[in-house]
This record gives structure tokens, C-alpha cells and sequence, in this order.
């Protein structure tokens, strides 16, 4: 049985205010080669896992069906600076057109008739889309204003 105190930290008002930013995150993974890869993604959280949405021939996917063990860190820096990490499990499905929460992860930071020209564009581009899911299995906010750090 999971230890679900372990994502506990994920319930805090400041990681979920981190989890609906329009910022991206840094995801980390490790790449064919064997060696660590952090790179910047859009993400949309659903109320239990993290979601990016790629294309299906980006060299991530093909390294996270490999090892789908993954990291991933949200922060802002304030003041006061607040930082979430994040490690869980990744897993991919390849859906048909545009995947829904890459539209909802974009509609975080464009809106109006900017968001219609980028959903336009996508849909265009992608006749299919990797819908990556990262599942949770540990998480700690970190809120630098609220105190000592432990």
C-alpha cells in the first residue's frame, strides 16, 4: 500500500497555487545514454498527476518508456521564494489530434484571441499528440518565507 502521507505536501495552499502557475516546470529524466536530463515543460495538474503533452517523437518519450522514473520542480522566486518537488512515474499515451490539457496548460498563460491563434496552430501541427502523466509518489513544498527551512 502507498504511503499517501508522502504526497501529503501536494494538499499545501502554496504547492497547489505552484501547480496552477502559468510557469513551467523542470522535469527530470534520464536519457538513453544513461545520463540525467532536466528540461523546462508546460504541465496542467488534474487534481492528482501532472500532464505534459509533446509530440510523440520528442527523444523524451522514447527515454521516459525506458525509464519512466521522473523528478520534477516548480518554484517562483518571491518573494517569498516557494519551491515544490515532485517524484513519481511517468506514463504515455498517444491520443489522436490535440491533447486536451495541452490546451488547458496553455490557456494558463494566453488568453482571448492569442490563445485561439496557438490552439489554431496546434491543432494544424499535431495529428496526434504523447500525453505524458506523472504520478506522484513524493512531494515537499518548500515556502522560504514562512520560517526556517527543515
Amino acid at each position: 500500500m502507498p504511503d499517501t502521507t508522502a504526497v501529503d505536501d501536494l494538499q499545501q495552499p502554496g504547492a497547489l497555487e505552484l501547480l496552477h502557475a502559468p510557469d513551467p516546470a523542470r522535469l527530470a529524466y534520464t536519457g538513453p545514454d544513461g545520463y540525467p536530463r532536466v528540461i523546462p515543460v508546460g504541465f496542467l495538474w488534474n487534481g492528482t498527476a501532472v500532464v505534459v503533452c509533446t509530440a510523440p517523437s520528442a527523444p523524451k518519450v522514447a527515454a521516459l518508456e525506458q525509464h519512466p522514473h521522473v523528478a520534477l520542480s516548480i518554484d517562483t522566486m518571491g518573494p517569498p521564494a516557494k519551491q515544490l518537488l515532485l517524484r513519481g512515474m511517468a506514463s504515455i499515451e498517444v491520443v489522436a489530434g490535440v491533447a486536451p490539457e495541452y490546451l488547458a496548460a496553455a490557456a494558463k498563460s494566453t488568453h482571448g484571441d492569442e490563445l485561439a491563434a496557438v490552439e489554431a496552430q496546434v491543432r494544424a501541427t499535431y495529428k496526434e499528440m504523447a500525453r505524458i502523466t506523472i504520478t506522484p509518489s513524493w512531494a515537499r513544498f518548500y515556502d522560504f518565507g514562512a520560517g526556517p527551512v527543515p
